[in-house]
């Protein structure tokens, strides 16, 4: 999703959400959107999920929260093998330019991980994409080492996913290629791909024994030289392997902002084709694209004009043609306009029938957004800990996944 929108949404608000809470003063809940990060020394804890407050200690491992039983049937074979929703907040504050405050981080804390829980229990989906800054993991130092307290606040967010019982939890990159301004390994001043390599080493090592986290190199690339990046790319992809996380995915993006639709057009199918693990295989390299179903494709606009069946034809014809896959991590539309709750499920129709070469699809966006942001796929909780839902993720995200979209 272009980030002007995010901008927009969360200018007034976001610098606040970034602060550190008192102590003992509440961090957490459904419904509260103040500062989620503790004093050193403290841990955000709770009873319930409508209040948690900093007390003294460690936070334990998230893993352990007690799990209630699902209530929906997994996906049938004859569909994608996964299906979620995006949980912004830690990406807020990035523009298309890879300019992001550290500061400007949005924790989706305790609500992202009520969410989740609620989306893999109730809704029967197993897919989450984490979209993060690259500032805001580094807090803000080019070349500089992944800050310690920046990912531990960060990591109960991929932890949280985990815990929820998804299958795939994507820790997203989300700087358009780009760091204030500069493309990696293209541009003067820019970072080098050794540092990008760096980068995703140290990320990597972290998760490398946990299957369930899929690597996504870098949200929304766009105009840039796709032989070059395509160099980016692969140096990423090394080092991602060389830190121990072989058999976890990794979702490598085209230019044009990983646009679906011209991912064969703009040559970043035919460039990043040849990008391979260091056996020379390419195994869990998958292709990383988006695509929206407004007017310009800009996911800006509530109504759907497209069901976008031609170019999940003509992509899923070209990944079987070379036996590869691609993940649509990006897409949706206005939660209840009539239009995309037609045309959003005629796409996954249409995906469901290449499930051989699509592992799937991730709404945006839900997470820290306002429920009257234009594409919000966030739920509603209820008194009574139940969650609504808005009807696009119930018909469509939902709905095709499990095959009760009517």
């Amino acid at each position: 999703m272009k980030s002007t929108l995010l901008t927009l949404a969360l200018a007034a608000s976001s610098a606040v959400h970034a602060q550190t809470q008192t102590s003992y003063g509440q961090c957490g809940g459904n419904t509260y959107l103040g500062p989620t990060a503790c004093p050193t020394g403290q841990y955000c804890s709770g009873a319930n999920d409508y209040y948690q407050g900093c007390v003294p200690g460690t936070a334990p491992p998230t893993s352990t929260r007690p799990r209630p039983t699902a209530t929906r049937a997994p996906a049938s074979g004859k569909r994608v093998k996964f299906a979620g929703v995006n949980i912004a907040g830690f990406d807020f504050g990035c523009d298309t330019t890879g300019t992001c405050g550290a500061s400007s981080a949005y924790p989706p804390g305790a609500k992202g991980a009520g969410q989740m829980d609620h989306f893999v229990l109730d809704d029967g989906l197993n897919a989450f994409r984490l979209p993060v800054s690259w500032q805001y993991l580094v807090d803000g130092v080019l070349g500089g080492p992944i800050n310690a307290n920046n990912l531990a606040i960060y990591d109960k967010l991929v932890q949280a996913c985990i815990a929820s019982g998804a299958a795939i939890c994507e820790i997203d990159i989300h700087n358009y290629a780009r760091w204030n301004g500069k493309v990696i390994g293209q541009d003067a001043g820019a970072p080098t791909n050794a540092q990008f390599a760096a980068f995703w080493a140290s990320l990597a090592a972290k998760y490398a024994n946990n299957d369930k986290v899929a690597f996504g190199v870098m949200n929304e690339p766009h105009d840039l030289n796709n032989t070059l990046w395509a160099v980016t790319v692969q140096a990423a992809v090394t080092a991602i392997r060389a830190a121990g996380a072989t058999t976890n995915y990794v979702l490598i993006p085209g230019t044009n902002y990983a646009s679906a639709g011209q991912f064969l057009d703009n040559g970043s199918g035919a460039a990043l084709l040849p990008v391979h693990n260091p056996d020379g295989t390419f195994t869990n390299i998958i292709f990383d694209v988006h695509k929206y179903l407004d007017s310009d494709n800009s996911g800006t606009h509530p109504q759907c004009v497209t069901n976008n069946s031609a170019v999940f034809t003509t992509l899923g014809n070209w990944l079987r043609t070379h036996k590869r896959q691609a993940f649509l991590t990006e897409t949706g539309g206005g939660p209840t306009d009539p239009t995309c709750l037609t045309n959003l499920c005629q796409q996954f129709e249409t995906m469901n029938s290449y499930n051989d070469v699509y592992l799937g699809w991730i709404g945006w966006a839900a997470g820290n957004f306002d429920p009257s942001y234009v594409l919000s796929e966030v739920p509603t909780p209820n008194a009574d800990g139940s969650w609504t839902d808005v009807p696009l993720v119930t018909k469509c995200v939902a709905g095709e996944f499990n095959g009760d979209s009517s």
